[in-house]
């Protein structure tokens, strides 16, 4: 685990908000005033990583967690860690000492004091529920671009939409703290919330609050995946359903695992050229036919048996 500034605090809290960083200077301030504004009954903590920063967030992070010592715990690395492929997540959900996670990222913000409050009262009384989320609205320079959730994904989510991995504003979730370590096959996985949705799913249902405000997903130049170019995000989508799908045979959950191969499978036509489309088409054609001829002519050997 990176250098950590200060001791645990004594109080025990009811949820940890979990917030990752990286040269967000300019944001970075936004999001903790965010999280300070928050008006609950129960005790939290914040958890920020801030990953070699060169900008001068590291600086703003060692005054907020001066300035509230028994609240912010902060975690530096001396050494980038996203560029050598190491996810801070999975270290700080370890070291999260609340019954539930909230989860968002040194460039976003909330912008509802109850947001927690209500999350955390709905988990309190619903223990078949494992997660909640809410609006979020993405925003750039130029002004809003809408609410990210439209029409069906606007709802409440069963375990098995959770184990599909269905998409959640990351930034607006709550969920029960019952990561402990992430299987293997999944520590590599690119979209790493994909797969927490997925893990989720094996633990309850997701409630989807529509009376939390909406919270600001930041577009910006420096984001790590907002501004990744289109073939750049299949790739990523496609590495993280591989993995999901290679966790799901090894403990054997063959729906979960012919789902993801069919996603796999989709990402990969999506990914290549026209002319290597058709290809790849008429080689599924190929195996099709091949594998129903098998399967009748050992059907018609077992009626003349």
């Amino acid at each position: 685990m990176p250098r950590s500034s200060s001791e645990q605090p004594s109080v025990v809290p009811l949820l940890s908000i979990v917030c990752p960083t990286f040269n967000q200077a300019g944001f970075i301030a936004q999001t903790l005033e965010s999280f300070l504004a928050q008006k609950t009954n129960f005790p939290i903590e914040i958890l920020i990583n801030d990953d070699a920063s060169t900008d001068g967030t590291t600086q703003i992070v060692e005054l907020y967690a001066d300035r509230y010592p028994q609240l912010i715990r902060p975690f530096y690395h001396a050494v980038n860690q996203y560029s050598q492929g190491n996810l801070c997540t999975p270290e700080l959900f370890k070291e999260a000492r609340g019954k539930y996670i909230a989860f968002c990222e040194g460039d976003d913000y909330w912008t509802d004091p109850r947001k927690l409050q209500i999350q955390v009262d709905f988990l309190e009384s619903h223990p078949d529920y494992v997660l909640t989320y809410h609006d979020a609205m993405s925003f750039d320079a130029e002004g809003e671009h809408g609410i990210y959730l439209q029409g069906k994904l606007r709802a409440d989510a069963t375990s098995v939409q959770l184990q599909k991995a269905r998409p959640i504003s990351t930034l607006t979730t709550c969920f029960r703290n019952v990561f402990h370590e992430l299987p293997p096959e999944l520590k590599l996985a690119p979209l790493n919330d994909m797969c927490w949705w997925s893990l989720l799913g094996a633990h309850g249902h997701g409630k989807f609050l529509g009376e939390i405000k909406p919270a600001m997903y930041r577009l910006h130049p420096g984001g790590v995946f907002s501004m990744r170019s289109h073939k750049r995000k299949l790739h990523m989508s496609l590495q993280t359903c591989s993995s999901l799908a290679n966790y799901y045979h090894r403990i054997g959950n063959q729906p979960m695992y012919e789902h993801f191969l069919i996603q796999v499978f989709g990402l990969s036509i999506s990914a290549i050229s026209p002319l290597h489309k058709l290809q790849a088409l008429l080689l599924v054609a190929r195996n099709v036919s091949v594998n129903l001829s098998k399967r009748l002519m050992l059907s018609v050997k077992g009626n003349v048996q």
